[in-house]
């Protein structure tokens, strides 16, 4: 399974284990950009504590799951967004009005949909969570 998008094969990864009931979830090859995403999930209660374990191999991030997500992906094409246009892309990804996250990569760094457009910060919308 060599892919380019390490994203998109992590969180399917987290999705599969969550629907089936695992408790437990490894993901390889770890990345910055794989932890930043999954400590956002973290922060908003969609998954367990993780812990990152360099293998020489290129590590792997192990998460405890908390059986809390429904759905969750990437967006591709990553689109552009201005903070007050969210609304659209809430519309197209998520259920419902302030129901689950949109993850943004700002010029401040990756966060919530949310956090962005009280920092008034536009960027590109990488995935979604609920």
């Amino acid at each position: 399974m060599a892919t380019n998008d390490t994203l998109a094969n992590a969180l399917s990864k987290v999705l599969n284990a969550e629907k089936k009931g695992k408790f437990i979830c490894i993901i390889r090859p770890s990345s910055k950009f794989n932890k930043n995403v999954l400590d956002i999930m973290h922060d908003n209660n969609y998954i367990g504590s993780l812990k990152v374990v360099e293998d020489g191999k290129g590590g792997y991030i192990e998460i405890n799951l908390l059986g809390n997500i429904n759905n969750c992906g990437v967006i591709k094409p990553r689109f552009s967004v201005k903070y007050d246009e969210f609304e659209k892309f809430e519309k197209r990804f998520l259920p419902a009005k302030n129901f689950g996250i949109l993850l943004v990569s700002t010029p401040k760094g990756l966060m919530t949909h949310t956090e962005a457009q009280k920092n008034k910060l536009g960027g590109r919308v990488i995935s979604y969570c609920y």
